[in-house]
């Protein structure tokens, strides 16, 4: 099965929404998607397609040299497919293309899977975000990539 990477389009947010639901305990609204299509002329959000099916997303900022990953997920019947490393991958061609330097995130300290696919990536923990998540307080690990000096 073949993962494809698209550009993300308002009509893609009623999936998105599902998925992001499923995945998050403290969501985002879908004006916030909204807006982050169509009036952030710095967002970058794809969609992660296989059978023609959303089954996950992503975003990132560009502020000057640096990206800033603002978003990971995927659909749960479709974890441990690669799908997030085929978004991971897409947002580093994205980058590169964009003459991006390197790209950071934050990531709960508990999500362990989150941190290895990163860690896979080559971000590191440079710094921490205490009690960053509104809905438990807990702290979010800052991690960063450098693509390129």
């Amino acid at each position: 099965m073949e993962i494809k990477i698209m550009p993300m389009k308002l009509e893609d947010l009623d999936r998105i929404m599902e998925i992001e639901h499923q995945s998050f305990t403290i969501p985002w609204s879908r004006t916030s998607f909204e807006t982050e299509i169509t009036k952030n002329g710095n967002a970058i959000y794809i969609i992660a397609l296989l059978d023609n099916v959303i089954v996950g997303y992503a975003g990132m900022w560009k502020i000057l040299d640096e990206g800033h990953i603002t978003n990971i997920a995927v659909h749960p019947d479709n974890r441990k497919m690669k799908v997030g490393s085929n978004l991971v991958e897409a947002l580093y061609a994205i980058a590169q293309k964009k003459n991006i330097r390197q790209i950071t995130l934050e990531v709960r300290e508990s999500n362990a899977a989150a941190r290895k696919l990163y860690g896979k990536f080559g971000f590191t923990v440079a710094g921490r975000r205490k009690r960053y998540y509104a809905d438990n307080n807990e702290d979010a690990l800052i991690m960063w990539h450098v693509l390129r000096e």
